[in-house]
């Protein structure tokens, strides 16, 4: 059974830290700070064993160096990543000691972005760590990829089963859900979700992990065949196909 300990980093990072109950034995994913890493360590009892990347942005990685200084651990990510040791590509699999990881492809946000799935999680419900590919109603801004590649990784995760638990690496989800709401104002479980993630927030507990059921229900960048999702990207110059519908809602939400 995998326990997963969620660790606030920077202003709104979540760094994920992994081990199965009775073994000492750690997994973080994307430490871009060591000092939370390492306070969470001493607090739980538990020793890094390995580091999981899903891409190269400093608030993902800028913790490592400090993090291997001070511990012999391999480090597993995209292989164009200095700090990794360990390339991953997609269809890889990891196998750690509360299971096998399973290492998917996801370009979008960069080029070269991983995601890590877990098959048997908390509760035994799948996770998935996606890094700045998929949010809570939300998607990562399109720095390297293109709108069709963000799209079909999007599909993946879509496809995978619908009690997966999402742990993505940013609080971005009250902003998210606004976003979302001015694209679908009609949304009932929409506007449920940001009454009851508006209360979470208010007493500094997290929205994530989220549901991927949850999140094809609500989130826009999942739901670019639509009705009105499409009305909304059409009002924007989008055609009627799902890629243009998805590179539409992208645009309007990078100016939101």
């Amino acid at each position: 059974m995998l326990q997963i300990h969620t660790i606030p980093a920077f202003q709104d990072n979540y760094i994920w830290m992994l081990h199965q109950p009775g073994d000492a034995r750690a997994i973080v994913v994307d430490p871009g700070d060591a000092a939370p890493v390492e306070k969470a360590l001493e607090r739980l009892g538990l020793t890094l064993a390995g580091i999981l990347v899903t891409h190269q942005h400093p608030d993902h990685i800028g913790g490592i160096p400090t993090l291997l200084a001070q511990h012999t651990v391999p480090v597993y990510g995209p292989a164009d990543i200095p700090v990794v040791d360990q390339p991953m590509k997609d269809g890889d699999t990891i196998r750690f000691p509360f299971g096998n990881v399973s290492v998917l492809a996801v370009p979008g946000h960069t080029l070269n972005h991983l995601a890590y799935f877990c098959s048997d999680g908390p509760q035994n419900e799948p996770a998935l760590f996606c890094g700045d590919t998929l949010f809570a109603a939300g998607c990562g801004r399109l720095f390297e990829g293109t709108a069709e590649q963000m799209y079909q990784s999007l599909e993946q995760i879509k496809a995978l089963p619908d009690n997966t638990q999402i742990y993505c690496a940013h609080e971005y989800t009250l902003a998210n859900l606004r976003f979302a709401l001015t694209v679908d104002p009609d949304n009932k479980l929409l506007q449920k979700r940001l009454q009851h993630c508006t209360g979470l927030r208010d007493q500094a507990i997290p929205t994530v992990p989220f549901s991927l059921q949850e999140d094809k229900q609500t989130n826009p960048f999942l739901r670019s065949d639509n009705p009105t999702i499409c009305h909304a990207a059409a009002q924007r110059g989008a055609s009627d196909t799902p890629v243009s519908v998805f590179a539409a809602i992208r645009s309007w939400k990078d100016s939101f």
